[in-house]
């Protein structure tokens, strides 16, 4: 069985976008695995699928599967990327869509100049819902990681992030301290972890550890979360713009209660088959 996919990216994240409305497939992860591989497969890093909704006051289902097989609550980059395709593949003609994903409902905006503007909803902040060990909600935490002592921002846009400020992203320990705090027990559900440098009160340099996926090119959950972490912290104020290795997101958000808006491009790279 051959199935028609499109690759696209969202500030060079990268995924293989599969259209389940008008065909029909049971995609597992095995299957993730197996395309998400960039020497033997199509190569990505998340995989995005396009469901009918179960729903009726959304327009889709959007579900998220990362190149390790493991299926995510969410992915900003992704939710840009799929209200880009559904555009294209003439699934709605609608210009402001509601999505559901596993970390609840979304709307996306798709404006005339091209630039996707994503509803990412109000940050969680409480522990619990992260989910992440601790007696009570704060700004900041302390984990104890390999015997150092690493203070952290805990926030949930749907999926787990923590966010540690650095004093320069490019000598960040990423590829050390990422991982190990992706795997952190106090994160049950695991966690994706971005590293934070604040230039001024608007800008801000973020690279980021995704759980399932390692370092990627752009993150836009993290770079929703970095944003609060840093507003609620007095660092930086609304709106930021956070530049990732492989672009520039712009980041709303008035406080807690109020939803996070993302703005960013998305872009096509080229359609294919893959056989099931």
């Amino acid at each position: 069985m051959l199935l028609r996919f499109t690759k696209m990216h969202g500030l060079g994240n990268d995924f293989m976008v599969l259209d389940l409305v008008s065909q029909h497939a049971h995609i597992q992860p095995k299957h993730a695995r197996q395309w998400g591989d960039r020497h033997t497969g199509i190569g990505f890093d998340q995989l995005l699928i396009v469901e009918a909704p179960s729903n009726p006051e959304v327009d889709f289902r959007y579900r998220i599967f990362n190149a390790d097989g493991s299926e995510v609550e969410q992915c900003g980059n992704g939710a840009r990327c799929f209200a880009r395709f559904v555009l294209d593949k003439r699934l709605t003609a609608k210009k402001l869509i509601r999505v559901e994903t596993k970390g609840g409902v979304i709307e996306l905006d798709v404006r005339n100049d091209g630039q996707i503007c994503v509803d990412m909803g109000p940050p969680r902040l409480v522990p619990s819902q992260i989910p992440f060990d601790a007696p009570a909600q704060a700004p900041s935490y302390a984990l104890e990681v390999d015997g150092r002592h690493v203070e952290l921002a805990a926030v949930s846009m749907g999926n787990p992030h923590a966010v540690l400020r650095v004093d320069d992203v490019c000598t960040a320990p990423v590829h050390d301290l990422g991982p190990k705090i992706e795997h952190h027990p106090r994160f049950p559900q695991r966690v994706n972890v971005g590293f934070l440098q604040v230039v001024d009160r608007q800008r801000a340099n973020l690279r980021v550890w995704e759980r399932g996926a390692g370092e990627t090119q752009a993150c836009g959950t993290g770079a929703c979360a970095a944003a609060v972490a840093a507003i609620s912290q007095g660092w930086m104020d609304s709106p930021v713009s956070i530049d990732l290795p492989g672009g520039r997101l712009t980041i709303e958000w008035a406080g807690p209660g109020k939803s996070v808006m993302m703005t960013g491009p998305a872009v096509r790279v080229f359609e294919g088959q893959v056989r099931l």
